[in-house]
């Protein structure tokens, strides 16, 4: 079996992330989503995570316990070590990386890709106040970091996700592996 490819799934807060990566998991059994260990209160919500204290997840960082790991927006996140068992077992694995740790992904793992998700600013700022994380500063603070770029020369798939899931899922399948779409 061919190992799995390392799907870096990026895109601006609200633009469906978490909802794109677990469509495309039920659509197609050869991708797999990685559950982040997050410095986040359990209570929190969203996406599946591992909550840790951020003494536990400096512990988990020094003992090597992530592939990769960043901090972005407050809070600390780790890439558990365990993804590289599942890209030996031939899966695309589909992670939700922020962009300032793209040049690691793509030192780290071999066969890598870029998911840009995007979605027009409207979009994005009704569904940051429909999920209730954000209060509206943090909102606009958001927003405002959407139009960052990707850091240039890195393989990258766009796909618009305004729209039904559905279709982009069909995009995103299009794009990764145009005889299965």
């Amino acid at each position: 079996m061919d190992r799995g490819r390392f799907i870096a799934v990026v895109g601006p807060s609200g633009v469906g992330k978490d909802s794109v990566m677990a469509a495309l998991e039920a659509a197609d059994p050869r991708f797999a989503t990685v559950r982040r260990v997050i410095t986040r209160a359990p209570e929190a919500g969203g996406e599946d995570y591992e909550a840790v204290s951020e003494t536990g997840f400096a512990r988990m960082e020094a003992e090597g316990a992530f592939a990769l790991s960043w901090r972005a927006h407050g809070l600390a996140y780790g890439i558990p070590v365990a993804v590289e068992q599942q890209l030996a077992q031939g899966h695309d694995v589909l992670a939700n990386l922020s962009r300032g740790v793209l040049r690691a992904a793509q030192l780290r793992f071999p066969r890598f890709v870029v998911l840009s998700l995007t979605a027009p600013a409207s979009v994005l700022a009704q569904r940051l106040a429909g999920r209730g994380r954000e209060d509206a500063a943090e909102i606009e603070r958001r927003l405002k970091r959407s139009g960052f770029p990707i850091p240039g020369g890195l393989p990258v798939i766009e796909v618009d996700n305004s729209g039904a899931l559905d279709d982009t899922v069909a995009a995103v399948r299009a794009a990764l592996q145009p005889a299965s779409a």
